[in-house]
């Protein structure tokens, strides 16, 4: 029998999913508003005539597709990376023994007190003496950095029964065969959540593309569609700015559409299948 829910619950929900729609929804009707008409009065937002003339000038752009290309290859490398990465690591700290694991386990966690900007000056000279700027390498092996996927995976595999390793073992399989066979499917949930994750960061990094590619046909779309606009108040307006905010969100909702439901299955900590 379901509990019953009380009126007051819906109100609560429903205020704060409008909190929450609001400013996607004004981000929406701008976008689609001639931008001669927002200069006059950005409150015509709610009223018709609407436009596809913003959509239309994004879409005109020479260079455009080919950031869009670039910060598919370069999201989709980085969350590649990441999740090979992390989940080799968290099995190791959640099941191997090893010298100093406990210690090497704190290292890595200190990773996440230290803001990007406090190595930005080593990492280009680095990446400048290999030659990896204005490159997708030089784009992405920054990214593979992710101390955050390293203790999310370790973890889950920390909840994962030992008994399944030792029963494998048991069956003559290896230590390599049983992380692939055995327990890597059992974390889609934690792989679906951290993949969404890591592609939605680095879809939306404007900090190091920013520094690493300076040629126009390596900018990633963030960089690219900053580049084209500077701000909303030159002749383009500020209809043109939302459509290019709505326009590069587009791929992360499709994303994170597909993956919700291994995404709740994961954050809401249902149990290992």
């Amino acid at each position: 029998m379901r509990a019953r829910v009380s009126p007051l619950a819906w109100i609560a929900v429903a205020l704060g999913a409008a909190i929450v729609v609001a400013p996607l929804l004004w981000t929406v009707l701008l976008s689609l508003k001639a931008n001669s008409e927002l200069m006059r009065d950005s409150g015509t937002a709610f009223s018709a005539p609407y436009t596809l003339e913003n959509y239309h000038s994004i879409l005109n752009g020479n260079m455009v597709f080919r950031w869009l290309l670039n910060s598919v290859i370069v999201s989709t490398g980085t969350t590649l990376g990441v999740l090979a990465l992390c989940s080799l690591a968290g099995y190791g700290f959640a099941r191997l023994e090893f010298p100093f694991r406990r210690t090497l386990f704190v290292f890595v966690l200190l990773g996440l007190a230290i803001p990007e900007q406090a190595v930005i000056l080593p990492q280009h000279r680095l990446f400048a003496d290999l030659g990896l700027h204005n490159s997708y390498p030089g784009l992405i092996l920054p990214g593979l950095a992710g101390p955050f996927g390293v203790f999310f995976m370790t973890q889950y595999f920390r909840g994962i029964p030992r008994d399944l390793d030792e029963a494998a073992m048991l069956d003559g399989a290896s230590r390599l065969t049983t992380f692939w066979k055995v327990l890597l499917p059992l974390t889609m949930p934690a792989q679906a959540t951290l993949g969404v994750f890591t592609f939605l960061a680095s879809w939306n990094s404007y900090w190091w593309p920013l520094i690493s590619a300076t040629r126009g046909n390596m900018f990633t779309l963030t960089v690219g569609l900053a580049s084209a606009q500077m701000n909303y108040a030159q002749t383009s307006g500020l209809g043109f700015l939302m459509a290019q905010a709505v326009f590069a969100s587009i791929p992360i909702f499709i994303v994170y559409i597909l993956f919700q439901k291994h995404i709740v299955r994961a954050m809401s900590g249902a149990a290992v299948r």
